[in-house]
């Protein structure tokens, strides 16, 4: 491709991209045809969302927005009196609640941030962006969430929300992701080559494998352990409706990584998988440093040696996911109630504070 082919290129995909002005219109001289849309490079009209042809994404996004609920809806009366409480949590289980906040609290803005300043922009099927825009939102319920419950228990808000800068074991997989975001945040990053396609997709690969499907999980089990043991009831709900939502994020983002390797089977090489299989190794390495942090000693039926297995069992179910050979020699679920916690028809907490019923959700698998 000559000099001025690829800037022809460029601007016609920055044009199909970004143009809201009808005066673009001559760039889609014919009315979308389903079989002319592309999960990215496409060339058809971004402003409309049909015809389907990713029935899945829509789909998805519908699931979602039957999924819906706000924090506030959470009774926190019994979380601020256990806290509240001299000895109603022991110091080792104040600082899991902390440290949680702690990463979570921005992990969802990171997230976001990937979304409206990157992803969105590079994907051109509107049904798939249509399901972005709904999970950038939940990204915020879930700042939002976590806001509420440092605000209900008093916490220390600077503390809690620099422990990004503050922590190592946090830093550390923040400064990890960081580099993904900015790359396709990017205002002269432009897909088009099998170079800027893949890194796109590695960038995909990390949000929703990684980081939605790997870096909240030791989170996760650790508040919703507390909830098992009927502690910080109110907090671990909440906790429970954003392991659904992100458990669909990574979903989603599987199906989009899967699809993007269908339509450009070019960039799905030998040494391209290398480098994602590395990815894995590294973003395991960091969540374990984290859990080991955020429970130095066993506590709550749990202990670091477990979240090595959990971890690992994770990452080779992420890797089969998306077409990747397993890493780690057979790892066994350590914590099989985790798999329990979602039954998207109907969504009852078990700390019998209330049940929700939901309309669509069932379409979403655990694992």
């Amino acid at each position: 491709m000559t000099e001025s082919e690829k800037n022809l290129q460029i601007e016609t995909n920055s044009k199909i991209r970004h143009s809201f002005n009808l005066d673009d219109a001559k760039l889609y001289s014919n009315r979308v045809k389903m079989v002319d849309k592309r999960i990215i490079n496409g060339k058809t009209d971004v402003n409309q969302l049909v015809p389907f042809k990713y029935k899945w994404a829509w789909e998805k996004y519908l699931a979602s927005c039957s999924n819906h609920w706000m924090p506030q809806e959470i009774n926190m009366s019994r979380d601020i009196a256990l806290w509240k409480t001299p000895n109603g949590l022991s110091e080792e289980e104040r600082r899991i609640v902390k440290r949680n906040l702690g990463f979570f609290s921005t992990a969802d803005s990171l997230a976001a941030n990937n979304i409206v300043l990157g992803t969105y922009r590079h994907i051109t099927a509107p049904e798939c962006r249509q399901f972005l825009l709904r999970q950038a939102f939940e990204e915020a319920i879930h700042t939002h969430a976590y806001q509420y419950i440092v605000e209900s228990l008093d916490l220390d808000e600077s503390e809690i929300f620099n422990a990004y800068n503050e922590i190592n074991s946090i830093r550390n997989k923040d400064e990890f992701l960081i580099p993904f975001i900015n790359c396709i945040a990017d205002p002269s990053f432009i897909t088009g080559t099998p170079e800027s396609n893949q890194k796109l997709l590695k960038s995909l690969i990390v949000f929703a494998c990684l980081m939605e499907g790997l870096f909240f999980y030791v989170g996760f089990t650790q508040i919703l352990a507390l909830g098992r043991q009927n502690k910080m009831t109110g907090a671990a709900e909440q906790y429970m409706y954003i392991l659904r939502d992100e458990s669909m994020h990574c979903n989603f983002g599987i199906d989009l990584i899967n699809t993007i390797k269908l339509e450009n089977p070019e960039i799905w090489t030998s040494e391209f998988r290398d480098e994602i299989r590395e990815l894995f190794h590294q973003a395991v390495e960091l969540e374990y440093a984290y859990a080991e942090d955020t429970i130095p000693r066993g506590i709550l039926g749990l202990n670091a040696t477990m979240f090595k297995s959990y971890l690992r069992f994770i990452a080779n179910r992420r890797c089969q996911q998306i077409g990747i050979n397993s890493i780690f020699s057979r790892e066994e679920n350590p914590f099989p109630w985790m798999a329990e916690m979602i039954d998207l028809k109907k969504e009852r907490n078990f700390f019998e504070t209330r049940v929700i019923e939901y309309q669509t959700g069932g379409s979403l698998d655990w694992e």
